[in-house]
This record gives C-alpha cells, structure tokens and sequence, in this order.
C-alpha cells in the first residue's frame, strides 16, 4: 500500500454536500443480494461467486451519466493501484435511456472489468436510485462503502472525492 497525506481540501470535500441513504436502503454493514447476470461478452456471471475473495468495487452507470463519464478514469486508477489480484471491479449498466451504446461505452474503457448489462433489476435489488451507484463488498459479502448522495456537480471534483473515499475503504479492507 502507498501512503497518502490527504490535503485539508480533500479531507473538506469528504463531507461537502453529503447525506446519509434513506433509512431502509441497502448500506454498510449490510449482506449485498446475490444475482445472476449477464456480462457484454455474453458470459454469465454470478455474485457472490465472483468475489473470489476479495473486495468488490461496484458501480451502477449509464451512457448517459455526466457523473459516470467523470468518475470511470478515476476508476481505472483504482484498477492500475490495486490490480486484478487484489480487488475486483464490477460495473454495471443500469437506466440506459437508449441515448448510447453501453457496449462501445464499455469496450472504449481500456482496463479490465467485469461489465454486466441489463443490470436494472441488480439495481433495484440494491436500491440504487441515482446513477452512479458506487459501493465496496467486502470478501465476505458485506457492503463495506456505499457512496452518498451529493449535490455537487458532475465533474473532477466529485470524481475524485469518489475515488479518494473509495480507496479509503479499500485500503481498511486489504490491511
């Protein structure tokens, strides 16, 4: 693991705009629901299986998503930070509209994921109403993270408030 000084405005920005999920929701602590999907490359996947214990990083995203288009760079330094081995990272495409091509979205990414289509009723299941939906299972199943709803705008800054909380909680579950 890298050591990380987090500067006083990141550490601001944990907490800017956030709130807690509605009572009810699926949330840290929680056992997250088993599925059964469908991923682009036509291979059925199957959670929990798929978390070969490790850390699971979800994230719920659209074609459409200003927020999703931000944040998945992000994602892929999660992935070149942590590697395959270490962590798995699960996206799945849920409240497409039709305005896109999830396929082309996912193929144009560059870095390994396990990309599940149709995931609408994966969402529902896991009470995902805005998009995207990020969240951490741990190696046991547990959801370990699940990010916060926010008001601040699609972009770099909220992108990387989600990565930093993000390998926050990576770095608890690997040491």
């Amino acid at each position: 693991m890298t050591s990380r000084i987090l500067s006083p405005a990141v550490l601001g920005l944990l907490s800017l705009g956030a709130c807690s999920q509605e009572p009810g929701e699926l949330d840290a602590g929680d056992r997250a629901p088993s599925w059964t999907a469908a991923t682009f490359a036509g291979d059925t996947v199957r959670f929990p299986e798929l978390l070969d214990g490790k850390p699971t990083v979800m994230v719920f995203w659209a074609t459409w998503c200003s927020y999703c288009k931000a944040f998945m760079p992000y994602l892929e330094g999660i992935h070149e930070s942590y590697g395959s081995d270490r962590i798995n990272i699960v996206t799945i495409n849920a409240k497409e509209d039709g305005s896109g091509d999830p396929a082309d979205y996912i193929a144009e990414l560059g870095f390994p994921t396990i990309a599940v289509r149709d995931g609408d009723a994966i969402a529902a299941a896991y009470d995902v109403e805005y998009i995207p939906g990020l969240m951490i299972v741990d190696s046991d199943g547990m959801v370990a993270y699940r990010r916060a709803w926010t008001e601040l705008p699609a972009g770099e800054t909220v992108a990387n408030l989600w990565s930093v909380q993000l390998r926050l909680s990576l770095d608890s579950l690997l040491n």
